[in-house]
């Protein structure tokens, strides 16, 4: 069993930045690819970004590329999401998640462990 749990969320202006954060409680953690997704009121969950095992290779969604940036401790079994350039339209509860095969990461929606979430607002 995986326990994720994301930090760093809250308000911030158009414009500011964010450094999101997820602990895991697994001692296998890089074994798993890692992702980040977000959920704004009235719309479904989306993809924002993931990383493989060993965080060589990561992928974002088109709406993030160049503000945010996906990185993985695998020492610290943390996974961090740094936000800059924010817009009020990320706003959204950020959920980290993780999974055995990278493509329920990055293909699909479909991660073994999700965490609990985090609420971004950004104002304009």
């Amino acid at each position: 069993q995986v326990q994720l749990v994301e930090s760093g969320g809250g308000l911030v202006q158009a414009g500011g930045s964010l450094r999101l954060s997820c602990a895991a409680s697994v001692r296998t953690f890089s074994r798993y690819a890692l992702g980040w997704f977000r959920q704004a009121p009235g719309k479904e969950r989306e993809f924002v970004a993931g990383i493989n095992w060993t965080g060589t290779s990561s992928y974002y969604a088109d709406s993030v590329k160049g503000r945010f940036s996906i990185s993985r401790d695998n020492a610290k079994t943390t996974v961090y999401l740094q936000m800059n350039s924010l817009k009020p339209e990320d706003t959204a509860v950020y959920y980290c998640a993780a999974a055995g095969d990278l493509q329920d990461i990055v293909v699909v929606i479909r991660p073994d462990y999700w965490g609990q979430g985090t609420q971004v607002t950004v104002s304009s």
